[in-house]
């Protein structure tokens, strides 16, 4: 018996993948609900290695191609059945309207097929690690949906579920105290926060009221957003039983007034200037899975304690927030690290009234003249002192944020190492130099005193050989002053020159291109520090200027 031969394209990278109209033919689809169930499932086209070949040798128009193997991973999918069953509804709808038969059409309504999303994302993300992982694009399209104004593209359900998940997610991060970085920008405010040992970053777009734009495609944004609020519902569930809180999230019975509307309940929720209702109290103690040595734990101890000062760093301070700043960012970043903060009676979620004496910092953005008599015993800050003392990790002096004030440059603490030669502000440069120095001399310390407690060994070591050989005779001798700094920098060259006479000729090219590029870097950074320079010395003169004239 003779094998049969195998055509061409049969086999290999040619059988791996469908074009996108083969997948539509296979699914029995439609264009756009075979991209709704591709968003879902988190299916997206790729490229091959050669794309003669995955496209069977025809290279006239560039085809959109999909693994194989998804595309039969969607045949089993039970929301195409559901599709399929929303195609047969709308078809009964128009055939009912059609005969003008409203009681048909008001029951069909009520039977409409509706599916579920929860098996596709226990699918994606088999552990709760992974969802967080993968949260970040959630956030920022959930915050961004938040602020949409309802339209026909946006739709009202829509926006409201996006809102009150983006609460409750504020609400977690601020009784679990994870926020540790801020940054505000022209996009927006970017924030940082530690859930379960990952790192989550997301951006929340300013508070402005804006239109739709017609280039953006809002239909396959809301897609996305179906899958995210699911998504967000059951991540925003597990980490508020972590912590004992009730979901979803209520004041404690205390808080709130029994007779208040649901609508007034809701609000004092989004405030977010209340702790919420718990199932238990008192905190469970954290028990370590694995043990650790003595290093990783002083370090842990270490990282513990950091983590703690900077949860606390407004705690026992109090803040009033005027009404032409925005109350919302200010309030999740002050209750994130300790602080109490209250504004205008009229809007809900206030606590004490700008009488209060008790109030340390008033945070307000307009003129000193528009501001009226000013209170004795509290300061009148912008709100960049929030932001900078955050990041500084401690409470910084409050005469550079003084209303009316030139502020300091707003700092990214999202740049953790430069290149070479890359250009840093000044103020970035003492930060740096500050924090490495308190470093420093932390490490100094602990030298001197390893060195105190040997001096003493070696000297009761001495006396004791001195007892022994007292006919030995001592010189004096010259000390030879050697610079530490410069046999240090020697030695370095000397071993930078060797490295770079060990570079392969394959990759010395490679090394030239990265140098001259460095070199390129660090004109440009010696341009940029030239300026600076140039325009303090200006600035200078002409504050001394002005202190001169009468």
């Amino acid at each position: 018996m003779v094998a049969r031969r195998k055509k061409r394209y049969e086999t290999g990278e040619a059988s791996k993948y469908l074009s996108r109209k083969q997948a539509l033919a296979k699914l029995q689809l439609t264009l756009k609900d075979f991209r709704r169930l591709c968003i879902l499932k988190g299916i997206h086209p790729r490229e091959p290695r050669s794309r003669k070949r995955a496209q069977k040798g025809n290279l006239n128009q560039i085809k959109t191609l999909f693994y194989e193997k998804d595309i039969r991973f969607l045949l089993h999918e039970p929301i195409v059945k559901k599709f399929r069953d929303f195609k047969i509804f709308l078809r009964k709808i128009k055939t009912a309207s059609d005969k003008k038969n409203q009681e048909s059409v008001d029951r069909l309504r009520e039977n409409k097929p509706k599916y579920s999303l929860d098996h596709i994302v226990k699918e994606r993300y088999p552990s709760f690690v992974d969802a967080i992982r993968d949260l970040e694009d959630c956030l920022c399209l959930v915050f961004l949906f938040s602020t949409f104004p309802s339209c026909p593209k946006s739709p009202n359900a829509s926006v409201n579920l996006c809102r009150r998940l983006s609460i409750e997610w504020m609400h977690f991060i601020i009784e679990a105290r994870a926020l540790r970085k801020v940054f505000v920008s022209i996009k927006g405010i970017y924030y940082q926060v530690e859930v379960m040992g990952q790192t989550v970053t997301w951006i929340v777009p300013h508070n402005f009221a804006y239109d739709t734009s017609a280039k953006v495609d809002m239909r396959l944004l809301s897609i996305f957003t179906e899958f995210y609020t699911t998504m967000l519902g059951f991540i925003n569930y597990r980490l508020y039983h972590n912590l004992n809180l009730k979901y979803p999230p209520v004041l404690p019975s205390g808080a709130a007034l029994g007779d208040e509307d649901d609508e007034i309940k809701s609000e004092r929720v989004a405030a977010l200037n209340q702790s919420l209702a718990r199932t238990l109290t008192g905190e469970e103690e954290t028990v370590l899975d694995t043990i650790l040595d003595e290093e990783q734990l002083t370090e842990a101890k270490k990282r513990a304690d950091e983590i703690t000062r900077l949860s606390t760093l407004f705690k026992g301070l109090k803040f009033y927030i005027n009404r032409e700043v925005p109350r919302e960012a200010l309030v999740f970043m002050i209750r994130s690290f300790g602080g109490e903060v209250s504004w205008d009676p009229i809007i809900a979620g206030s606590t004490f009234k700008e009488k209060n004496t008790s109030i340390t910092h008033q945070i307000c953005d307009r003129s000193k003249e528009s501001m009226g008599e000013l209170k004795v015993g509290r300061d009148y800050i912008q709100p960049q002192w929030v932001f900078d003392s955050i990041n500084n990790r401690e409470l910084l002096p409050t005469h550079k944020y003084f209303i009316g004030e030139m502020l300091p440059p707003h700092l990214s603490p999202f740049i953790a190492d430069r290149r070479i030669g890359d250009y840093a502000p000044p103020e970035e440069v003492n930060l740096f130099q500050s924090s490495e120095s308190t470093a420093k001399e932390d490490e100094e310390v602990d030298d001197v005193e390893m060195e105190d407690e040997e001096d003493l060994s070696e000297e009761e070591a001495s006396d004791d050989e001195f007892d022994k050989t007292k006919s030995m005779k001592v010189e004096e001798g010259k000390s030879e002053s050697i610079n530490k700094d410069e046999e240090k920098k020697k030695l370095e060259d000397e071993e930078y020159r060797l490295r770079v006479m060990m570079i392969k000729n394959k990759h010395r090219g490679l090394y030239k291109s990265m140098m001259k590029s460095r070199n390129r870097r660090t004109k440009e950074a010696n341009l940029l520090t030239k300026k600076r320079q140039e325009y303090d010395e200006k600035t200078k003169v002409s504050s001394n200027k002005k202190k001169k004239a009468p």
